[in-house]
């Protein structure tokens, strides 16, 4: 989407697409009858989404992704035309509606605006819960300072979707929710794969060279060896990713090569889960058996899946060309494991790389794992308590995560040689005070008070599926006082006027907003507290 000007638009017939999408230069499917295996030689299918019918309502929006990204408005948000634009039943002009082939400017997808011949499941919908998950953690993640694409708002209905949660033949109905989703472009590792197994060089090459002439202005077209840098430059932005993504605990939970960003963004969440309790094998999708994407073989996964995407350029390389490729490839764990390496260096105050260090942050989550101290909560509280604080009782009094992981046998010698490696750092500094006040500024910087943890969300959708406004509007008003009707009276006013007391939702998103700075409402609410114990068995899956 492009605004014609800085003005923020207020509704849908100020706005409007670009008149001419860059992607329509790409091989479209416009045969609607087609299904899955039929289909050769395209990258995209036309497709018209199946809107949404039974009392749609608005759900929340990113107010951020709507002025900075969409050029709206806020108040966009509360006009009747917005949510049926979300829910597929408005169309704004130069709209081309597309499937991609895998089932500055944005692009704009309707995640659950019905099938497509691509579609994994029947219905091609998506639930309230799935989207809401992904519409936090998404806008979290962005706040957060990880690269990924961006949610602008959801709406529900009362259409009603039959899912199996966790794939035991219990399935139960669900409400049909249909998320705006954004980002500069979807193309995955998958994009080019199914072009390359089926045989479809041609147009192969044409996706790669759109995909560096679009969004990879560095490269030129006339480079020959192009296709490398393409690769080499990928390789490297998905693994800095993975790198953020260790070093706030985050698990994406499926890590096909369809859910790989080919702009290295976090894509797809599906059963994601950011650690609580740290552990290396914390799995965040209980379809995960065999533990496949655990959140310690996450950056071993990607490196494959990197591999993956290099099987698929191989049919456009010379010879010389895919011999680079494997030095490249044989690279990455190295490049990897040092990436990650820096990212905790960081959550601990240290800037420079010396011998040891590694040691130094590998014996501090096992202590953690060991103690079953909290990840998030445990580097926040190292970065409020001077090193000299962390072994008094007093001190760690109030610090519940950093108590339980001084509880380790080893929590003294490895204070020792924490203090020892920051006074290496701290020789150059011009007083010791000073570079105290300077590690604990970059601590607090990179480790979050507030990540979207899973008990939060699941107590954001339970309200949300029950509609619980009066619980919310008499919350609002112990809040924020006058100005608000009376419990009673709740059911007297217009949807859009009830719909903003859903404050469970919209106040977590805002509290999301500034990760890295406390918040007293959020800290009365428990939102940086120990996780309720009933926390800990809440179990995440594909199904959405």
């Amino acid at each position: 989407m492009e605004g014609e000007s800085t003005a923020l638009k207020k509704n849908l017939i100020e706005w409007r697409f670009s008149q001419y999408p860059k992607y329509i230069l790409l091989p479209i499917d416009e045969n609607h009858d087609q299904i899955r295996s039929n289909i050769k030689n395209v990258v995209f299918s036309e497709v018209t989404p199946r809107p949404l019918e039974r009392n749609i309502r608005l759900v929340c929006v990113s107010e951020d992704a709507l002025v900075n990204i969409l050029d709206m408005d806020p108040e966009i948000a509360n006009r009747e035309e917005f949510a049926e634009f979300i829910a597929g039943r408005k169309l704004p002009y130069g709209a081309l509606p597309v499937a991609h082939r895998l089932g500055e400017r944005w692009q704009i997808q309707l995640k659950g605006s019905g099938q497509t011949p691509y579609s994994r499941v029947h219905d091609g919908r998506a639930v309230l819960r799935s989207t809401l998950r992904e519409m936090i953690a998404s806008e979290a993640c962005h706040f957060l300072g990880v690269p990924t694409t961006r949610s602008a708002g959801l709406v529900v209905s009362d259409e009603a979707i039959v899912r199996d949660v966790y794939f035991t033949g219990n399935p139960r109905r669900e409400r049909a929710a249909v998320l705006l989703r954004l980002s500069p472009c979807w193309f995955r590792f998958g994009s080019l794969e199914i072009l390359a197994r089926n045989g479809e060089l041609a147009v192969l090459r044409q996706l790669a060279d759109f995909i560096i002439k679009e969004h990879f202005p560095d490269i030129l077209l006339t480079d020959e060896n192009r296709f490398i840098r393409l690769f080499s430059e990928v390789a490297h932005r998905t693994l800095d990713l993975v790198a953020k993504w260790q070093g706030l605990g985050f698990t994406h939970g499926l890590l096909n090569t369809d859910n790989m960003s080919i702009l290295g963004l976090t894509l797809d969440y599906g059963p994601f889960g950011f650690v609580d309790s740290y552990d290396g094998g914390f799995v965040a999708n209980c379809s995960d058996g065999e533990g496949r994407y655990s959140l310690s073989k996450q950056p071993d996964v990607v490196v494959w899946n990197i591999g993956q995407l290099a099987n698929a350029l191989k049919p456009l390389l010379t010879s010389s060309q895919q011999v680079h490729m494997s030095h490249i490839l044989k690279s990455l764990d190295t490049y990897s494991k040092n990436k990650i390496l820096e990212t905790f260096l960081m959550k601990v105050g240290l800037k420079e790389e010396r011998w040891g260090d590694e040691q130094l942050i590998e014996k501090l989550l096992d202590m953690m794992q060991k103690t079953g101290a909290d990840f998030s909560s445990s580097f926040r509280q190292l970065a409020e308590l001077e090193p000299s604080e962390m072994v008094s009782e007093v001190k760690l009094a109030d610090k519940w995560s950093l108590k339980r992981l001084s509880s380790h046998a080893s929590w003294g010698c490895w204070l020792d040689q924490y203090r020892e490696r920051l006074e290496k750092e701290a020789v150059d500094a011009s007083s010791v005070g000073l570079f105290e006040d300077e590690r604990r500024r970059r601590m607090l910087s990179v480790n979050p008070v507030y990540v979207p943890r899973n008990w939060l969300m699941h107590e954001a959708i339970v309200d949300a599926e029950k509609d619980d406004f009066q619980k919310v509007i008499i919350l609002r008003m112990r809040l924020f006082g006058d100005g608000y009707p009376a419990p009673g009276d709740f059911k007297a006013l217009p949807l859009r006027q009830i719909i903003q007391f859903m404050d469970e939702v919209r106040f977590l998103l805002n509290v999301l907003r500034r990760p890295f700075d406390v918040q007293p409402e959020a800290e009365a609410r428990g939102f940086s507290s120990q996780p309720p114990q009933w926390a800990y068995a809440l179990k995440i899956s594909c199904s959405s």
